[in-house]
């Protein structure tokens, strides 16, 4: 396992909290991918690139 991948034990209890998949608003990117890049940025203490 890659330092900031979530294991797949801990993603089955973070998974049924999040919103279910599709095209609401903008474009959707898998949730599994979101959250390691968010773990990533903090472990890493890259900045937020601001829009």
């Amino acid at each position: 396992m890659r330092d900031g991948e979530i294991p797949d034990a801990e993603w089955a209890v973070i998974e049924p909290l999040l919103p279910p998949m599709g095209r609401a608003r903008g474009r959707w990117r898998d949730h599994r991918q979101v959250l390691e890049s968010i773990v990533f940025k903090f472990r890493a203490s890259v900045p937020w690139r601001r829009a």
